[in-house]
Formats: C-alpha cells, sequence, structure tokens
C-alpha cells in the first residue's frame, strides 16, 4: 500500500507493519533508530521484517540489543550479512550476533557512535564524506585518509545511506510528522533523513495538524510511511528489564580477591565527583562512572550530558515511579533536574567534539604513561564495543577514567604502554581507581591520593609503570 492524498495532505498510515516493509529486497541496507534500549526498539517493523523472509541484509543500527524485540531475531533466522554498529556484543550475554559475527556468518564493521550517526547525516544531507579527530591513531583509523587541519590530523569518513530506515517514535500523524519523547529521540530523528524508504513506528497517531508545529522533531518530509506499534510492552517488566540491563557496573562492584584491599564503587564514585567543578557541563560514560550521576544533584551547578541526547539528568530512578524514557548511555533509568532537555546524538557528539562538554568520565581496561585510553575491546575474549567513547575523547575536554587497578587476574591496568587496541592518544589526564587518585602529566603518572589503609608501596607495585610521588602526596579524604 503506498500512501495516497487524502482530504489533508498525503496519508501516510499503514495498516500493520507487513506493509510497512513492503518492497523490502534481499541484500538490502537497513538503518534501524533507537539507542539499543529494550524500550526504544521499532519492534513491530523489526517482526515484520523476520516475517518477511529477507536476506543477505546489511544493518545499520547503535546496537543490535538483545531479547526479542531486538535486532538478534534476524540473526536467529540468519538474515544478516552485515553488521554496521558501534556495539556488536555484551560482555556477559552471548547472542545470536555474536555468535554469527564470531563463525563468519555475519561480517562486522565497528563504528564509533559519533561517527556514525554523523555518516549517517551526512548520507541524509546529501554529502558525500567529512573529516574528524575521532579514531587518529587506533585500528579504526587504519587505511583511511589522514589530513591535517591547523595542528591536528583527521580522517576522511564516508556517508552511510539506506534501502529502509525503520525507527520509533512516541507520536505522528498521518503526513508523517513525527515527535519523540525524552531521551528517545537519540539515533532516530537522523536515521529518517538518510534512507530511500522511512518508515516510522510509533504509539499515537493523530489527524494531520494534530500536532503542535512548533513542537515536531522530524517534519513528514522524511517519512515515506507511519504504522502503529503492534507489540506494546508491560511497563512494569520494562522497568525491571531496562534495569537489568542497563547495570553494566554490577560486573565492576563485585569484590576483588586479587591485590590490596581498596574502595567500594560506591566511594571510588564519590571520590571522582568531587573532581567535578561547578558550572561544568560533563559526560559519564558506561560502567562505574555511572555512579557518580547519584553524586550530582541540582545543588551541584554541574549538568550531566549523555550522548543519547539528554542533557541535565540527576540520580539513578527508582522505585516504580519512574520513567521509562529518561534514560542514560548505559540504558539505565534516570531522572531529571530542573534544567533538563533533550536533543539528538548528533547534537550530543557535536556539544563534546566543540568542546562545550568541559569534563568526560570514562572507564578504562588500559592506561599508558603517556595518556593513552584503550576501553573496547579485550583482544583474547571478544568483538568489542566502541560506544561513543572514541568521539568523547577525541575531544577539548578533560578526560577522567575511573576504574579498577588490576584486572579480576590481577594484572596491572595502568602501563608504560597499552596492549589492548587504543580509543584515543595522549587524552587521559587523571586516573582514579579503587586504590588511587593518580594525574597524568607530560612524565608520567603521578601519584596524588592514596585509598584509606592503601600504602604508596602496595600502589607501586600494582603499577606497571613508573610512579612518582606528589610533593603533597596525601590519603583521600571523605
Amino acid at each position: 500500500m503506498d500512501p495516497k492524498a487524502g482530504p489533508r495532505g498525503r496519508d501516510k498510515l499503514l495498516a500493520n507493519g507487513d506493509e510497512a516493509v513492503a518492497g523490502l529486497e534481499d541484500g538490502a541496507t537497513v538503518l534501524v533508530g533507537g539507542f539499543g534500549v529494550i524500550q526504544g526498539w521499532p519492534s513491530t517493523l523489526i517482526g515484520a521484517v523476520q516475517r518477511s523472509g529477507r536476506r543477505d541484509l546489511t544493518i545499520v543500527c547503535n546496537s543490535p540489543g538483545v531479547g526479542p524485540t531486538s535486532l538478534q531475531v534476524l540473526a536467529q533466522s540468519r538474515q544478516i550479512r552485515k553488521l554496521v554498529a558501534s556495539f556488536a556484543a555484551y560482555p556477559t550475554r552471548p547472542t545470536p550476533i555474536e555468535a554469527g559475527i564470531r563463525s563468519g556468518a555475519i561480517e562486522l564493521e565497528l563504528v564509533p557512535q559519533g561517527t556514525l550517526i554523523e555518516r549517517v547525516r551526512a548520507g541524509g544531507s546529501g554529502l558525500a564524506a567529512f573529516y574528524t579527530p575521532t579514531s587518529v591513531g587506533t585500528p579504526i583509523g587504519e587505511g583511511k585518509e589522514l589530513r591535517r587541519f591547523g595542528d591536528r590530523d583527521f580522517v576522511l569518513e564516508t556517508a552511510i545511506r539506506g534501502d529502509f530506515g525503520l525507527v520509533r517514535a512516541a507520536r505522528a500523524d498521518r503526513a508523517g510528522n513525527a515527535v519523540y519523547r525524552g531521551s528517545s529521540r537519540n539515533l532516530n530523528a537522523t536515521f529518517t533523513t538518510a534512507a530511500r524508504t522511512s518508515v516510522i513506528e510509533v504509539d499515537e497517531v493523530v489527524e494531520t495538524g494534530g500536532l503542535d508545529p512548533e513542537a515536531i522533531h522530524t517534519p513528514g518530509v522524511f517519512v515515506d510511511r507511519v504504522v502503529r506499534n503492534e507489540r506494546p510492552l508491560d511497563a512494569q517488566a520494562l522497568r525491571a528489564l531496562s534495569r537489568r540491563h542497563g547495570k553494566q557496573w554490577d560486573l565492576e562492584a563485585r569484590e576483588r580477591s586479587v591485590g590490596p584491599r581498596g574502595l567500594p564503587p560506591d566511594l571510588m564514585a564519590l571520590r571522582a565527583a568531587r573532581l567535578l567543578a561547578p558550572g561544568e557541563y560533563v559526560n559519564l560514560g558506561l560502567g562505574l562512572p555511572t555512579l557518580l550521576s547519584n553524586h550530582v544533584g541540582p545543588e551541584s551547578g554541574i549538568m550531566l550530558h549523555s550522548e543519547n541526547g539528554m542533557l541535565g539528568y540527576g540520580p539513578l530512578a527508582e522505585g516504580d515511579d519512574v520513567d521509562i524514557d529518561l534514560y542514560n548511555a548505559s540504558g539505565q533509568l534516570v531522572t531529571l533536574l530542573p534544567g533538563g532537555s533533550f536533543f539528538g546524538s548528533d547534537e550530543a557528539f557535536a556539544m563534546a567534539r566543540s568542546g562545550r562538554v568541559s569534563t568526560v568520565v570514562l572507564g578504562g581496561f588500559q592506561v599508558s604513561q603517556a595518556g593513552d585510553l584503550a576501553n573496547w575491546n579485550v583482544p583474547a575474549t571478544g568483538v568489542g564495543g566502541i560506544g561513543g567513547a572514541m568521539d568523547l575523547a577525541a575531544g577539548a575536554a578533560r578526560i577522567v577514567v575511573v576504574m579498577f587497578h588490576l584486572t579480576r587476574a590481577g594484572e596491572p591496568k595502568l602501563l608504560e604502554r597499552c596492549t589492548y587496541p587504543l580509543t584515543a592518544v595522549g587524552c587521559v589526564r587523571t586516573v582514579l581507581t579503587d586504590l588511587a587518585l593518580i594525574d597524568v602529566d607530560a612524565s608520567g603518572f603521578v601519584l596524588r591520593e592514596l585509598a584509606p589503609g592503601v600504602s604508596a608501596d602496595e600502589v607501586r607495585a600494582v603499577t606497571a609503570a613508573p610512579l612518582r610521588l606528589a610533593s603533597d602526596l596525601r590519603e583521600m579524604d571523605f
């Protein structure tokens, strides 16, 4: 069924998901919006693609997600030939897509999150390519054209376009004008612009003219088809799943059995939060850094920034009276503070790359004495997930890394040189571990503070690089 001209203009509302994906062919490139959280999938459209039986698909998305409403169902039915994404695997949950990547059945192209959204934005804007500082000096940038602008190198990245774009919104009218709710705008609005046929799945359809023209996020010119969501989720179950799948830091919170006994995660987050200053715009990465939001209230004067398109969020949400459309970059449900705002991921990364985000707090696998960061891939254990870290680290922000001093196997994470694939070169300024607060300067690591009960000799013994003692070395004060 094609959109038809009605008394109020073009009527793009279709009867069901199967009609909405009519015309999808084998070998097509499909852009799937959303951030990877359970409540954000265009699940009706994904189910329709599965029923279509189309194969050899190239899927472009932020993350393949988990569960029966995610893109994993297309891997189960062997319909995916290639995945272009910023995440491909999950550290504690085997998935059909990861199995397909490991077996060679699915080709993988990992793309930094900000670069991914910008490549799609370029495709939707009629542009061929652009230069970005992201991925310079890393495996992701290898083999790509480099050009120097001013005193920095930039990598050439090409635009992405798709045959079909599948996105999810809260409301749309019959003409395809759409609005998103909370932090769910993320990649969706941009992904509608870059497909030959864009389909938007919504929870509510209103008559044309029923939306405030001043508040429309995606104009109907970018939307070819509209369909109602046919697979509503139980709100209570969704809240529980969102919390469970969003708590990546739980892995790090388990007590270490090797090395000196240091700080628990909540005190690590408290000490890291005290590194932030009133008036700052601060991004919190996945893992342990998400806990900092519990120590940044409205009285702090600090605005937390999330790459899925939210500014001014606060502590993790508790209880049953929570909003499922307020989630951070880890997928955790959070609260919104006065003065908060929502936007798309393209704007979120523009804020970071342009220097408007002043501090970025990231997790880490390894940090070198030169300030190099590795936090996206452990070669021996998985295919990795870049997320937004490369783009965030490529900006002008101060980079603070919060991580445990040792791996679970007792191996040092502070090294002379990183042995894991790099996220960014020379970006880290401060490292907060369960044992110490350490700065990185032109000469290497400087030990500034010690966790209570931990000695400088103990920290030196588990640091695989020279460690200078600050003249005012002291114990952390809580």
